[in-house]
């Protein structure tokens, strides 16, 4: 069979007819509804003619459309209040798109772009048990590189991750995590609390932590907080390499990469911009 002799098969969720150009698939009035629904989530409670002076739409077509929208619970009217604010059902839908948001899939790719512009390993963790687990991990093809495969724990005190990770906790976990001890891995390690402490003040300054062979000897890694819907820092995001590649004269540049690369994932999952 000669498939170049086979009309190329449309992307499946589009109609026969699909026309790529914006101004022919869109409907004007559903636009129109969106907009007033969003108009109305940032200003959580509005009456239907501060809802109209803000669109600059007339009354009776907001009303209508808040009507609409009222039937589906997307939108609920205070009576007494003559007031309208966005419903339950508004939640229950976007909700969907938490269920399937996924970190390690959303920053599957990120972590390859990340690995792509410095050259180096890019590592994802999260919090389990008090240590950092890395749950992925795309590998440089330099031939000296870290490797921290997902499954991989590592203490919270002596990685990138984890001290972005504590320099974003509750207050009072540094102490839960230094009161099980803070095991000294090499001459780099801060074993100490006191010089923990004001390491991870600098991390949330400054918005990146460094693991300056606190580890492993020979290996530096840069890591940025990656936040939630919440705006609460969940998961980390790093580049490791050997100190020969990943020099003090480099980290700069690097740590721009993966603040930028944190942020891009941020967003991905929900977190709130600015």
């Amino acid at each position: 069979m000669d498939f170049q002799d086979n009309p190329v098969r449309r992307a499946r969720g589009r109609p026969r007819a699909f026309d790529a150009r914006t101004e022919q698939n869109t409907i004007k009035s559903l636009d129109r509804a969106l907009m007033v629904l969003d108009e109305l989530s940032h200003m959580e409670s509005a009456s239907l003619s501060e809802l109209a002076q803000g669109l600059e739409e007339s009354p009776a077509t907001v009303y209508r459309i808040l009507s609409t929208f009222a039937l589906h619970g997307v939108v609920e009217v205070d009576a007494a209040q003559q007031t309208w604010h966005i419903g339950a059902d508004a939640f229950r839908i976007g909700s969907a798109f938490l269920r399937r948001t996924s970190l390690v899939e959303r920053s599957r790719a990120v972590l390859r772009g990340l690995m792509k512009t410095t050259g180096e390993t890019a590592n994802l963790g999260v919090e389990k048990d008090g240590a950092v687990l890395f749950v992925s991990q795309v590998e440089t093809h330099a031939p000296i590189r870290a490797f921290f495969p997902p499954g991989t724990l590592s203490p919270l005190h002596a990685s990138g991750i984890g001290k972005v990770l504590l320099a974003h906790a509750p207050a009072g976990r540094l102490e839960q995590v230094a009161a099980k001890g803070l095991e000294s891995f090499t001459p780099h390690t801060l074993a100490d609390l006191g010089r923990l402490r004001a390491d991870l003040d600098l991390i949330r300054a400054r918005g990146h932590a460094v693991d300056d062979q606190e580890r492993n000897l020979g290996m530096r890694c840069i890591a940025a907080p990656i936040r939630n819907v919440h705006g609460e820092v969940v998961a980390g995001i790093s580049v490791s390499g050997p100190t020969s590649r990943v020099s003090p004269d480099h980290v700069p540049d690097l740590a721009r990469a993966v603040i930028a690369a944190a942020a891009e994932v941020s967003a991905a999952i929900g977190a709130p911009g600015g």
